[in-house]
């Protein structure tokens, strides 16, 4: 397949990108959308700026990907800051990528915040508030991505934003609609086969089954697979496949 030739897919398939990983290359074909670290809990200027470079080689739509200052723990340890340092924190790592897509001649997208402060925006609505605002200052245009159905799309809407009700291919659910920690044993789904099988029954069902076996509903604008992930590739090559081939 060559760069740009995407065949148009029913939904948006992104991918978390430019965290060190030595993939995205592999990765870039069978995606439509890129969160690209933005240095503070993986990369650099160097890394964003190629990563950036790739994407728009594959004609990839770009978002910002911003985190709690965790580099230790790849962002993925909760922090606690002051609302003043996280709302400046997100400004800088979103400015920080949106000059660098500005001097490659493309623009960013979205925004999706990444590890422990994806998921605290997701059940905490003050958090969600300061992340909502700080997009909206940075660009009132971005679209933010946030965990289907949380309090990052609730806080995101009233702030007036373009919402994007997000959904994971390579994780498992819990009741409430929460990812399962990352902790627990049941946490990745590594096997092709079985993000297949979830994703297909997201966009043809609008449902999940949990760990737990019971279905809930699920919104669905956008579809992620973590980059850093085992098996990435072979997840992103199994459900463009599907997705090229299949009626949602």
């Amino acid at each position: 397949m060559k760069p740009g030739q995407h065949i148009p897919l029913p939904v948006d398939l992104n991918c978390d990108m430019g965290e060190g990983m030595h993939n995205e290359e592999s990765l870039m074909p069978f995606i439509t959308s890129a969160n690209i670290a933005c240095g503070v809990h993986a990369g650099d200027e160097l890394t964003m700026r190629k990563t950036v470079e790739l994407a728009i080689k594959h004609d990839i739509l770009i978002g910002a990907h911003p985190s709690f200052p965790d580099r230790e723990h790849f962002g993925r340890t909760d922090m606690e800051l002051s609302d003043d340092a996280l709302y400046t924190i997100i400004i800088h790592q979103i400015e920080a990528l949106k000059k660098i897509t500005s001097e490659n001649g493309t623009s960013l997208k979205h925004v999706k915040p990444h590890g422990a402060l994806y998921n605290r925006s997701a059940k905490d609505m003050h958090t969600a508030t300061i992340i909502a605002r700080a997009v909206k200052e940075a660009d009132p245009s971005l679209i933010l991505f946030g965990l289907s159905g949380s309090c990052s799309i609730t806080a995101a809407k009233a702030a007036g934003l373009t919402t994007a009700h997000e959904v994971f291919a390579d994780r498992t659910y819990q009741d409430d609609g929460s990812l399962t920690p990352r902790s627990l044993p049941q946490a990745l789904i590594n096997e092709p086969e079985e993000a297949v099988k979830q994703v297909l029954q997201l966009l043809q069902q609008k449902t999940v089954t949990t760990v737990n076996g019971k279905t809930i509903p699920m919104a669905v604008d956008t579809i992620c697979i973590h980059g850093d992930g085992v098996h990435a590739t072979a997840i992103a090559k199994a459900l463009y496949s599907a997705l090229t081939t299949t009626i949602v």
